[in-house]
């Protein structure tokens, strides 16, 4: 089964990373409440602090099913970095848990509150601070939605590449926190590709500025990479400078129909292995297709067993375009295709991403109305495994007979399999978090990881050991000790059981 979140102690926060409590005893909660409010909020800006249960009850989780939710003590919404250094100052001196949020879009249970907490949102740092052209660079504060920092690059011919599904509601900082990737990611890279500085509040409230904002710095360790990616465990994102990239080029698409998922992951892997780069190499399984046939009218070919959807804009070359995109079609073939469908209109694009954007809603409401159990995983693969990979899901849908449907940034050998299930049948239940894990195994073995893009959170805790031999889990606990000794940031979540 997945494991449940072990909930801090109420008040003194414990450190989750082996190490002994940090302080004997306990904070009474409404004493910590009322401290909070009192001693807390007289630093922060007006209205910046709540006790009020449902107002701290509305903000205690992420979108992670089926996670363990605690009962926070009180919700910070920082909308200055000294609001955030006060907070955490506060709790260092207390030892009070402190769990990091910004939009809450996550699926990994990273943001969930623990029980003694408080929640620091830091939503409302939502600023775009500098757009410098001649550097190409952007400095955002951690609430800027990732679709409202495009936005904003495009009259200034500027791109920011890094588009998780959740472009439209995610916010940068989430994004750093997850090292989110996305749809084109398999040519542009992920998010640590694009950070050139952070600025974080550490968990005893120091300030500090990690990386360069410079093309080139080898000055120190490369701290901001090791905290893209630490889900708010090792400290708290305060502001994001990132590299920019001119705007993208109109790229050209081609889908293609296979009979089956595993001659659409041959046809990946082939092609992939010739050194193309296509700027979005997506695929649909059969119940993929099928659930979003339910959902709209977006005309995809019902009969075939999986779909392959890539996109090339040539660097902004059509005659390179139109080579990669005939290279594709070459190999779809070679591998069986039913179908390769072409288009140069700029509209079929536009549409061909939305459809593939629609998947988790069209997945939700098919939950939803069939007993309201989804588990969505998040393997990462190397991509000659992943014709392999689906024989093996083929036989944990076969032995089980839950329906387990795939969307996957193929290109990165990234899948996404949801796991449907009926939440009130405990049998279905049970089976379908057997499935999940027995997923996860099966990408550790095939030479994967647990997650590509999603996080750990609380969701896959105990799996991460797993992935890490004992240096490297040594490496993590050293590190987590060493900038957050007495264990108050998110506890519980990513590092708990290394």
């Amino acid at each position: 089964m997945i494991p449940s979140n072990t909930s801090a102690s109420t008040g003194l926060g414990d450190s989750m990373t082996g190490t002994a409590p940090v302080a004997a005893g306990r904070t009474d909660r409404v004493e910590l409440a009322n401290r909070v409010v009192n001693e807390l909020g007289s630093e922060l800006t007006p209205g910046a602090v709540s006790v009020e249960p449902g107002v701290v009850a509305g903000h205690a989780a992420d979108q992670a099913p089926f996670g363990a939710v605690g009962a926070a003590v009180a919700l910070v919404r920082a909308r200055t970095v000294q609001d955030v250094q006060a907070t955490l100052r506060f709790a260092s001196r207390l030892g009070v848990p402190v769990v990091p949020q910004g939009t809450r879009t996550g699926i990994s249970g990273g943001a969930n509150a623990v029980d003694g907490c408080i929640l620091l949102s830091v939503e409302r740092m939502d600023s775009i601070l500098e757009i410098n052209t001649g550097e190409q660079t952007v400095t955002v504060e951690p609430g800027v939605i990732n679709q409202t920092l495009k936005e904003a690059l495009v009259p200034h011919g500027l791109a920011y590449p890094p588009d998780p599904g959740s472009v439209a509601i995610c916010s940068i900082g989430g994004n750093v926190a997850t090292n989110a990737g996305g749809l084109c990611c398999v040519k542009y890279g992920v998010t640590r590709d694009y950070v050139r500085e952070l600025k974080v509040v550490l968990a005893d409230g120091t300030l500090t500025r990690l990386g360069h904002r410079t093309a080139k710095g080898v000055a120190g360790l490369d701290l901001a990479g090791l905290f893209v990616g630490s889900e708010g465990t090792l400290g708290v994102v305060v502001e994001v400078t990132l590299r920019l990239v001119p705007l993208l080029p109109p790229p050209l698409t081609a889908v293609a129909a296979f009979a089956t998922e595993r001659a659409a992951a041959s046809a990946v892997a082939a092609f992939m292995a010739t050194g193309a780069r296509p700027s979005m190499l997506e695929s649909l399984d059969r119940h993929a297709i099928a659930l979003l046939n339910e959902f709209g009218d977006f005309g995809l070919d019902a009969e075939a067993g999986a779909l392959l959807m890539m996109q090339s804009n040539g660097d902004g070359h059509r005659e390179a375009a139109e080579q990669e995109v005939a290279a594709f079609a070459a190999t779809a073939e070679h591998h069986g295709a039913l179908d390769v469908a072409f288009s140069t209109d700029p509209e079929d694009s536009d549409a061909l991403v939305a459809t593939r954007r629609m998947a988790q809603p069209a997945f939700e409401r098919h939950a939803q109305a069939h007993g309201g159990g989804q588990l969505l995983d998040d393997v990462c693969l190397p991509r000659m495994a992943l014709p392999e990979f689906y024989d093996r899901l083929e036989t944990i849908r076969a032995r089980t007979g839950l329906m387990i449907a795939v969307v996957a940034h193929a290109g990165d050998g990234n899948v996404h399999p949801s796991v449907f299930f009926d939440a009130q049948d405990p049998e279905s239940t049970r089976q379908a978090h057997e499935a999940f894990e027995e997923i996860m195994d099966i990408g550790l073995q095939l030479g994967g990881t647990i997650t590509g893009e999603h996080g750990v959170g609380s969701l896959k805790r105990a799996w991460l050991p797993r992935e890490l031999d004992e240096g490297s889990r040594r490496l993590h606990r050293s590190i987590k000790d060493a900038v957050d000794p007495r264990g108050i940031l998110n506890p519980g979540k990513q590092l708990a059981e290394l």
